[in-house]
């Protein structure tokens, strides 16, 4: 049997094929060639259409199906992992109502401060586990007041995962997982969130079907196997955001696992088996892929929106024409730890929640014209994103949560030597770094519900270990330039207005 898993990320649509019985993976492949486009038109507001998603989904699977040559009779199940918090808006015939308002979007941020406050914080931390910020049902109630043309004519208020899954079987449905994202979920009472659909004045019907996490969630259309090159009737048998993908793929499961990322965003996700909250929401908690409410697990995220895309930006508008991150890499570790005091604030993709979901945009920071070249500003953006990691991290550990020991995979920002030795000698954990991906992972999950596993356990089993990173020998040098760019941050910030105090005024 071949399972097919998708990670639908806001750069690309990754897919991979997976041998079930043996465990290889017999294909990765991702579209386009070159980053999805996001549309901004406002500042801090981000778009995508879904269709767009959709169309690489289809033009994926052909290409990996035409690369491998395999009989597609015996693909036997299907999983599907995705951006979270995104929003997207269907009517009553499954047609796209307005772009799709994803993660990185800032326009609902003082509506979900406003609706903490007047939900009351520890109501709504005991029963959701987070504000309801910048999330899902947040930006639901900004389409309700600004464009109530679109709120009356969607039928559904879907995650993109949930999209992808509508056009594959053709049945609107969520998930606890992605309800709890989008802070939909009511943990202490183990249904709707309907503290917060009152607040907004949401109707509840907009909320599709639950089907679980891991199961049959519907079966491939007709139509939908025709556009992927497929046959009708397979299982679609897995759905998960892609933080709780990414943790499921490295075979995060149980309490006191801990696994990160570093994508356009980068991530840092801690396992734990209570409902545990940051009473001002700097981490962010949500049903694990195995939670159920006899047995919680919860995913305790840490989230810093600009990671990979602040690298890229590096490359791409300091860089010359041409620079790979090889190059960039190289020409950065000639330059010392601390980059001769050059220091980089890589927040300019949004607010970001671990700042009280303050958006202080991106700072290079003691720039001198006489000593500072190209390779110190490469140096200074990869220390300043693991020094922003490391920050997000002490949040964490005073939580209880343990980030001795972190799994990654090695498909972003952690093949970085400086990046991964920065943040493993300020926070003292040891790295392993996994051949695997999201869509690989999707993969082996949707092998569950299509009988190949009987677990989730199983359908992961053993990895090895393809490298691990540990603290610098002597990280003096680290801590001393982490504690410099700690203090630029905080002068920063307290000239940055709180949107909680801001909606209050």
């Amino acid at each position: 049997m071949y399972l097919i898993g998708y990670d639908l990320g806001s750069s690309s649509i990754k897919a991979a094929l997976v041998d079930a019985h043996t465990g290889e993976v017999i294909a990765r492949i991702s579209e386009p060639d070159r980053e999805m486009d996001m549309a901004a038109p406002q500042p801090g507001w981000a778009e995508q259409d879904p269709e767009t998603w959709w169309a690489y989904v289809q033009s994926a699977t052909r290409r990996m199906l035409e690369q491998t040559g395999i009989d597609t009779g015996r693909v036997g199940g299907i999983g599907i992992s995705y951006q979270m918090h995104g929003l997207v808006l269907v009517d009553d015939q499954h047609e796209v109502v307005r772009p799709s308002i994803i993660w990185c979007d800032s326009r609902a941020v003082a509506i979900g401060e406003r609706a903490f406050a007047q939900i009351g914080e520890a109501e709504c931390l005991e029963h959701c586990l987070n504000s309801p910020g910048n999330f899902t049902a947040s930006k639901l109630r900004w389409v309700k007041e600004n464009e109530p043309e679109n709120y009356a004519r969607a039928a559904f208020a879907l995650l993109p995962g949930d999209f992808i899954a509508l056009r594959m079987t053709g049945r609107p449905t969520t998930t606890v997982t992605g309800l709890s994202e989008g802070i939909l979920w009511d943990f202490k009472n183990n249904d709707l969130a309907r503290l917060v659909l009152e607040e907004y004045e949401l109707d509840a019907k907009k909320i599709a079907p639950l089907v679980p996490t891991v199961g049959v969630q519907g079966y491939l259309t007709d139509d939908a196997a025709r556009a992927l090159g497929l046959r009708p009737g397979i299982p679609v048998g897995y759905r998960a955001g892609d933080q709780p993908n990414n943790a499921l793929s490295l075979n995060v499961l149980r309490p006191g696992e801990v696994a990160a990322t570093a994508g356009t965003s980068g991530v840092v996700y801690g396992v734990v088996d209570r409902a545990a909250f940051d009473r001002q929401s700097r981490v962010n908690s949500f049903a694990h892929v195995n939670y159920t409410a006899e047995q919680p697990r919860v995913g305790v995220l840490l989230c810093i929106n600009g990671v990979g895309i602040a690298h890229r930006w590096l490359r791409d508008h300091v860089g010359p024409a041409g620079l790979d991150f090889t190059a960039m890499e190289q020409a950065a570790a000639a330059v010392p730890v601390g980059a001769e005091g050059l220091h980089f604030l890589p927040f300019g993709n949004g607010a970001e929640r671990m700042l009280e979901n303050r958006n202080p945009g991106a700072r290079l920071l003691g720039l001198d014209f006489n000593r500072h070249r190209r390779e110190h500003i490469y140096r200074a953006g990869l220390e300043g994103i693991a020094f922003a990691f490391h920050y997000g991290m002490d949040l964490m550990r005073r939580m209880g949560i343990d980030t001795s020991l972190i799994r990654v995979g090695n498909d972003n920002l952690f093949q970085s030597r400086i990046f991964a030795e920065t943040l493993a000698s300020l926070s003292g954990a040891r790295i392993e770094i996994y051949d695997t991906t999201g869509a690989v992972g999707a993969a082996r999950a949707a092998g569950v519900a299509a009988g190949a596993y009987e677990s989730l356990t199983e359908a992961l089993g053993y990895q090895e270990i393809d490298s691990i990173v540990e603290a610098a020998t002597d990280a003096t040098a680290h801590h001393s330039a982490y504690l410099r760019w700690r203090a630029e941050l905080a002068q920063h910030l307290a000239g940055t207005t709180n949107p909680a105090t801001a909606a209050t005024e």
